[in-house]
């Protein structure tokens, strides 16, 4: 028996090297990039033991109408003059702690996680823009009988305030602005340096980045970038952070945020606003330039500007002392209760 060769078919020619490469690489590379995505995505807190260790036994939650679950904290002089605080981007009520203790024997100091911050989380409604905020201080408020206070804010929350105090100005008594945003660059100025976090949240890939992946490294320098007086920066301060910021919802919101238009128009109507206004800001401040000081008392008829010396973003935990001592001595001297209403008009 004779084997003919044509009865084979020919073995298949060998794929060049370089072929086999173009090939084996790109898909190295995008199994290297995956791994490394996995072994640094970070998952959101766990909702109830979060709750149990920054709210504790007796953690306070308002409900609203439109599904909010607001976390807030009642404290102080029961009796006294009402004061509402408002925290800042990626922060929460724990900011208002020192000053807590500080004011509480003379005012009644109500703090609030706002949506998509703390224990509150992210809300149903998603609304993270300045009414969904006043919404839920109006949900806090009704839920403790307030019907006008103190409103404050910092950073963020100034600029909520403010807001607020434009949409609703009979309930304001008075209004602290520490650090608050909201106000244009004047002329001739750059924008501040910022800190790393806010920087990310510039860029579309860098906000999708910011729902995955939240390193505590760079919570931490963060943090680091906002104040000047690094000293109060502690692991403690570095896990409350880290670990509210990827509470069910709060990154989602950080990024809905930095989307929204925060509607800058609205800066020139402040002259509006006729509620006694103390405008703090530390001097050192590298997220809103110091001189916004400057512009919102310009724009305010009436206010009064405090510069608190080698202080950054955060005054109430940088220098709670000064800040306590500049608003008892503000409130003082210019909160006046509106007169108690009419009986026959009730």
């Amino acid at each position: 028996m004779t084997i003919d060769d044509e009865d084979f078919d020919p073995p298949p020619p060998h794929r060049p090297p370089f072929r086999r490469k173009r090939v084996l690489i790109p898909l190295a590379l995008l199994v290297a990039i995956l791994a490394i995505f996995l072994a640094l995505r970070t998952s959101d807190t766990d909702r109830n033991a979060m709750i149990a260790k920054y709210g504790g036994p007796n953690a306070a939650f308002a409900a609203g109408p439109a599904g909010q679950r607001i976390h807030y904290r009642d404290q102080g002089k029961r009796d006294g003059a009402a004061i509402i605080l408002l925290h800042g981007s990626n922060s929460s009520l724990h900011t208002w702690e020192p000053l807590v203790q500080r004011l509480g024997a003379d005012y009644r100091v109500v703090t609030l996680d706002l949506p998509g911050h703390g224990l509150t989380g992210g809300t149903p409604d998603k609304d993270y823009g300045a009414a969904g905020m006043a919404a839920a201080v109006d949900v806090v408020a009704a839920k403790l009988g307030l019907d006008h206070f103190v409103l404050g804010g910092n950073s963020m929350g100034g600029w909520v305030a403010w807001r607020y105090a434009l949409a609703q100005p009979g309930r304001i008594d008075a209004l602290l602005l520490l650090d608050a945003s909201g106000m244009p660059l004047r002329k001739g100025e750059k924008a501040p340096e910022s800190n790393v976090g806010f920087r990310i949240l510039q860029y579309p890939f860098g906000r999708w980045l910011a729902t995955q992946i939240t390193p505590r490294a760079l919570v931490e320098q963060s943090l680091r970038g906002s104040v000047e007086k690094q000293a109060i920066v502690d692991d403690a301060m570095i896990d409350r952070y880290w670990e509210l910021l990827r509470f069910p919802g709060n990154r989602e919101a950080t990024v809905l945020r930095a989307r929204l238009d925060r509607e800058p128009a609205m800066a020139a109507r402040v002259g509006e606003i006729k509620a006694p206004t103390l405008i703090l800001f530390g001097d050192k401040d590298r997220i809103i330039n110091p001189s916004a000081a400057q512009t919102f008392h310009e724009r305010m008829a009436g206010s009064e500007v405090v510069l608190l010396k080698n202080i950054g973003h955060l005054p109430m935990e940088e220098d709670p002392d000064a800040t306590a001592a500049a608003i008892a001595d503000f409130l003082t001297r210019r909160l006046v209760a509106p007169p108690p209403p009419d009986p026959e008009t009730r």
